[in-house]
């Protein structure tokens, strides 16, 4: 992998430090609180604290960055039972994010153990304070991708490293089926290969029945896509700004419905979806596809929807 620019912590509004990436040209988190969306954003909508009443929660974690996501979702479901046995799973690309975030001591404001667990996720081999780590390299489709598993009397965790297009395919091909789902990747724009039909079909294999997806995103090619997949979708509230997230389950029970307007988005050129056939193209196919797309399609242009919509708000 290339050589990563060194990441420079900064602080958002809720007291909370966050990265900046210079590859993406974006934050790792919302400026108005890291803590704050990884908790109203992933856990809440997801339904941890509820879930934490079984003997056992099921997580996966796509994207897993600094870690905030996971931490803030073992803080809810330990304060809440100690005794659930988190069976966890995360993707990330390169170890070297949630290594600085471990570094400089930014998820130190969690409870012990879990800045331990996820410190022993990606420390380098023989650097562990926990006995039970369980280092591997694993195989796929002639190519190395690693995962570093830790195991504790309550947690059962595995993070692969590499490209999440094919890492998805293991955590399939393993059975794993979750009862929460945090999507997480730089936005469609900057990263379209995470937010395609194809990729998050697979996705939606590791989703349990009665598990949730939650993401940041609104886009309405990423509802799209994830229609595509067979799930339902509702909206999340608005967390520091002004736009919803995205909810998605099989099961339709108490989804919180998209607005008319929301509604009305999906009916437009915006709602194309990003396509990856191989799943194996580049940032910018990815994008040239879809705009090919766009150019042919039947649908409203997403410019008349805003001016419709900016009209009727201004009355």
């Amino acid at each position: 992998m290339a050589e990563m620019m060194p990441l420079t912590p900064q602080e958002t509004s809720d007291g909370s430090f966050t990265f900046y990436s210079p590859e993406f040209g974006e934050l790792f988190h919302s400026y108005h609180g890291a803590q704050q969306e990884a908790r109203c954003k992933f856990v809440e909508p997801t339904e941890l604290a509820e879930k934490a009443q079984n003997p056992r929660v099921r997580l996966l974690d796509l994207c897993y960055g600094l870690g905030y996501n996971t931490a803030s979702a073992l803080e809810t479901i330990w304060s809440i039972n100690p005794a659930c046995l988190v069976e966890w799973v995360g993707l990330e690309l390169d170890a070297a994010i949630p290594q600085a975030a471990i570094a400089i001591g930014l998820l130190k404001s969690w409870q012990s153990p879990i800045p331990e667990l996820l410190a022993a996720l990606v420390s380098p081999d023989g650097e562990s304070t926990i006995p039970t780590v369980q280092p591997s390299v694993l195989e796929f489709q002639g190519e190395s991708r690693w995962a570093r598993t830790v195991t504790t009397p309550q947690f059962q965790g595995t993070l692969w490293l590499g490209d999440a297009r094919k890492t998805i395919q293991q955590v399939v091909n393993q059975g794993f089926q979750a009862d929460a789902i945090f999507l997480d990747p730089f936005s469609p724009p900057n990263c379209p290969q995470l937010w395609t039909v194809e990729f998050l079909g697979w996705v939606a294999r590791c989703l349990s029945p009665t598990g949730r997806l939650a993401t940041y995103s609104c886009s309405a090619s990423v509802r799209t896509a994830l229609m595509a997949a067979g799930l339902n979708i509702g909206a999340t509230a608005p967390v520091g700004r002004r736009s919803p997230g995205t909810l998605a389950s099989f099961c339709d029970r108490d989804l919180p419905p998209l607005s008319p307007q929301e509604q009305e988005h999906l009916q437009t050129r915006a709602a194309t979806p990003y396509r990856d056939p191989n799943l194996s193209d580049s940032a910018e196919e990815i994008r040239q596809r879809r705009q090919q797309e766009q150019a042919l399609s039947p649908l409203e242009p997403t410019s008349s929807w805003k001016k419709r919509w900016a009209s009727m708000e201004g009355k």
